[in-house]
C-alpha cells in the first residue's frame, strides 16, 4: 500500500503497518493483491505512540494479535479476557520499530513544484537545474527550500524517491531488476545496495519476512 497525506507518503509493504494520528486526512493507494486489517484506538490508549505518521515492522505475535481482535465487532475493556488483548496489542505496538519508507512534502510553493515534477518521473535522469529552471527558481533555493522544510538535499529526497518507487513495483510482483531500473537505479546491484543499507537486508530478505 501507498498511504498519502499532506505531509508526505508513505510506502507500506508486505507484513508492515502504517500509523496515522487521529484527524490525519489520508488516501490509501493498492499495488498488487492486498489483504487489509485496520485498528481504531480510543485517543487515550494512543498516548504511547508516535504522533505523525510512520511505517514500522509488524511482529509475528502482533500480527496474530491483530488478526484476532478483528475477529470482534469491537473490544471492550469492560471485558476480562478483551481488555488482555488490548494490553498485550498495546504493548506490541509501544515497541514496534519504524521504518524509514516516509517521502516527506516541501510546503514551498516553488520546492512543491519541482517535487511533482521529480514524482511524475522517478527514473527520468533530467539534471536538477533544468527541472528548477522550470519550476522558476534556481538551483541553490531549491536546494535551500529544501533543506529548510524537510531536512535533507534535493538529491536524498530524489533517492527516497526512487526507492519508494521500487518498493511499489516489488510489492506488485516485479522483479528486482524489472524495479531497479524503472525506479531510476543505472543497475540491480546499485538498487540492492542502497536498499540494504536503508533497510538492513536484501529486497529478497525484507519481503521474506518482517524484522
Amino acid at each position: 500500500m501507498t498511504v498519502r497525506a499532506k505531509a508526505g507518503e508513505w510506502v507500506v509493504p508486505t507484513n508492515r503497518a502504517v500509523l496515522i494520528p487521529a484527524g490525519v486526512r489520508h488516501q490509501i493507494i493498492m499495488c498488487g493483491a492486498v489483504a487489509m486489517r485496520t485498528l481504531y484506538l480510543e485517543p487515550g490508549l494512543a498516548k504511547g505512540l508516535p504522533r505523525t505518521c510512520c511505517v514500522v515492522n509488524v511482529s509475528p505475535l502482533l500480527k496474530e494479535l491483530i488478526l484476532h481482535a478483528c475477529e470482534f465487532p469491537g473490544l471492550s475493556a469492560h471485558l476480562r479476557r478483551q481488555r488482555h488483548l488490548i494490553d498485550l496489542i498495546l504493548d506490541q505496538m509501544e515497541a514496534v520499530q519504524t521504518v524509514p519508507l516516509r517521502l516527506p512534502n516541501p510546503t514551498d510553493p516553488r520546492a512543491q513544484r519541482v517535487a511533482k515534477a521529480l514524482l511524475g518521473r522517478p527514473a527520468e535522469s533530467r539534471p536538477l537545474g533544468r527541472v528548477c529552471a522550470i519550476a522558476g527558481a534556481s538551483k541553490r533555493t531549491i536546494e535551500r527550500l529544501f533543506q529548510r522544510d524537510l531536512g535533507m538535499s534535493v538529491g536524498k529526497w530524489r533517492q527516497q524517491l526512487r526507492l519508494m518507487k521500487a518498493m511499489q513495483l516489488l510489492a506488485g510482483g516485479a522483479k528486482v531488476t524489472h524495479a531497479a531500473l524503472e525506479a531510476g537505479y543505472s543497475t540491480p546491484s546499485a538498487f540492492i545496495s542502497m536498499f540494504r543499507k536503508t533497510l538492513g537486508r536484501t529486497p529478497a530478505a525484507y519481503f521474506r519476512r518482517p524484522a
